[in-house]
């Protein structure tokens, strides 16, 4: 379990660099589902890693991309937010966020979306996040309940 003293640096990492964190807490490790997008060497992508020490505990990757609401809002779409088990709850997932989100904004963008799993609702509330009435879905990749969940900058 991580210490509350410990500090989360955060940084832009290559997206192979987040497959590992991706597959374990997202894909229930299993190594037949691809936790690649196609997105993620575009050189318009976007991947942070929030480090404890070298210790890699948090992924979130951004794709520019034409949003199902408000498309006339410079988009990036979030996907493969996760977070090591053992701190989930500490507020790392929240402190990339922010990291992501000023630089987001640095590069021209003006809103985010994602498709938000069921049992991440909460946090992302929590962080500023609104849903879309009526998105509730089964996410193809997971067969877990998602929304569509965005957050104008």
């Amino acid at each position: 379990m991580s210490e509350p003293f410990d500090i989360l640096h955060v940084e832009r990492v290559h997206p192979t660099a987040l497959h590992e964190l991706r597959r374990r807490v997202l894909r229930s490790d299993n190594p037949d589902i691809s936790v690649a997008d196609p997105r993620d060497e575009e050189d318009t992508a976007v991947h942070f890693a929030g480090f404890l020490g070298d210790r890699l505990v948090v992924s979130a990757s951004f794709y520019p991309s034409t949003p199902p609401m408000n498309p006339q809002l410079a988009t990036y779409q979030l996907r493969y937010m996760a977070t090591d088990f053992d701190v989930q709850g500490c507020g790392y997932g929240a402190v990339v966020l922010e990291v992501a989100e000023a630089e987001l904004r640095g590069l021209g963008a003006q809103q985010l979306w994602a498709n938000g799993r069921g049992t991440a609702l909460g946090f992302y509330r929590a962080t500023g996040w609104s849903t879309v009435p009526g998105s509730e879905h089964l996410s193809p990749e997971t067969q877990l309940p998602h929304k569509v969940i965005f957050k104008i900058l």
